[in-house]
């Protein structure tokens, strides 16, 4: 039964499209690697197998590297998060951590509540455990707290069991808003009242543009929040080394997960990470990672402004990778890819970041990867396409229409 829910990513199925030259990606989240001393991450790593090598290609502790476990509280740290090494388990990348706690969480059609829209990846986790997704409004400001008070008790009404909430409070994946300092504190008195976990997913909180990180909201509350974090934004993904601080109760239950599912993870790759954050100066690395990011999120919100149609809306992210436009009414941006494939752009429809059948009138448009002068050029092919789709539309009515009678182009082949 669970291999029913299991189906492919929107995104995942781009990247065959996506990754051909000719395109210019403004799909995928991938950071830019190159902006790391590539030479020196090479040196680290030859020093560590002629060092270490006996126990860096040797297996390891379930739970994790001990010194790499209290270097991610000092990481930590940088958020307001006071936390001790026994209650960390290291995991491969943050999104093995979203798998385990649905493992031990999750019976099938337990409720799951997340924002709408949410990241793909977790959607399609507590697909394959069979959960139901619940999406809460955001604004701006992120998760809205009256509409979670709401959804919380209209399911407590029904009978319906949830079993946490699922939230990225730091540049959204994919809307790209930040949850208020007010809004933290708020939501997490709502769901302290409901007895309701907390899963604060936190890749991107120390790539902010403006100013210090905003305190987590694990900072406030040891007991009814599951953090998780990552190297893959702030190092490099080919590490695969995420983590999950945790309660005592879940921790030990993580563990048990952990080693159930791969014995341990890599010794190479954890060693080398605390490596890495033991001889470099990593803190400065983030802030070249964080202004190279800056000047991209400035390329392509300005190349919106400029040429963008009428009746098109963006988010204004302050960190992260994203930004999600809204396209005007009418539009269908799933029925519009192949077009946009045709004029050699690339964006995720927004239909892939909700459980349901919403999101047609979004799409994700990431500027992490592409250099400046290729988010601009990639802007202007989709706004040259948008032009289109809205002379059609006017002309002919909706996309959607145009599609339920047949005469839509027939998409690429995206497996």
């Amino acid at each position: 039964m669970r291999a029913r829910g299991m189906i492919a990513s929107e995104v995942r199925a781009l990247f065959a499209v996506a990754s051909r030259p000719e395109v210019v990606s403004l799909a995928g989240g991938m950071p830019y690697v190159t902006a790391l001393p590539l030479d020196v991450v090479g040196e680290l790593v030859a020093d560590l197998v002629a060092r270490r090598g006996p126990v860096a290609l040797q297996y390891g502790s379930g739970q994790g590297d001990a010194h790499l476990r209290e270097q991610i509280c000092e990481v930590m740290r940088l958020e307001g998060i006071d936390a001790h090494a026994d209650d960390v388990v290291v995991t491969v990348g943050s999104q093995q951590a979203l798998d385990l706690i649905t493992r031990i969480f999750i019976d099938p059609g337990d409720v799951v509540l997340a924002e709408g829209p949410s990241y793909v990846g977790a959607l399609g986790t507590f697909s394959a455990y069979q959960a139901t997704v619940v999406h809460v409004p955001m604004d701006e400001y992120g998760l809205i707290p009256e509409a979670l008070a709401e959804t919380i008790t209209g399911l407590a009404a029904t009978g319906r069991r949830i079993k946490f909430l699922y939230t990225i409070p730091n540049y959204q994946n994919p809307a790209g808003v930040t949850l208020t300092a007010a809004r933290r504190a708020e939501i997490l008195r709502i769901c302290q009242r409901a007895n309701l976990l907390i899963i604060e997913d936190n890749p991107y909180g120390l790539l902010g543009f403006d100013g210090d990180p905003l305190p987590a909201i694990r900072a406030s509350d040891a007991d009814g929040v599951v953090y998780l974090g990552s190297f893959s934004k702030t190092l490099a993904p080919g590490f695969r080394v995420g983590w999950a601080l945790a309660p005592h109760a879940v921790r030990e239950k993580l563990v048990l997960a952990m080693e159930s599912a791969v014995l341990s993870h890599s010794s190479f790759a954890q060693l080398a990470v605390g490596q890495y954050l033991a001889t470099q100066p990593w803190r400065e690395q983030i802030k070249t990672f964080r202004e190279l990011y800056r000047e991209r999120r400035d390329a392509l919100l300005t190349s919106l402004e400029a040429l963008m149609p009428p009746g098109c809306t963006w988010t204004r992210p302050g960190g992260g990778f994203f930004v999600w436009m809204t396209l005007p009414e009418g539009l269908d941006s799933k029925a519009i890819l192949p077009r946009a494939v045709n004029a050699r752009v690339a964006f995720v429809p927004g239909t892939g970041f909700y459980a349901g059948d919403e999101g047609s009138q979004h799409m994700r448009l990431s500027y992490c990867y592409p250099e400046p002068s290729r988010i601009r050029e990639g802007v202007r092919r989709l706004a040259g396409v948008i032009r289109e789709e809205l002379e059609l539309r006017d002309t002919f009515g909706s996309v959607t229409n145009r599609g339920r009678s047949g005469v839509d182009t027939p998409g690429p082949n995206l497996a």
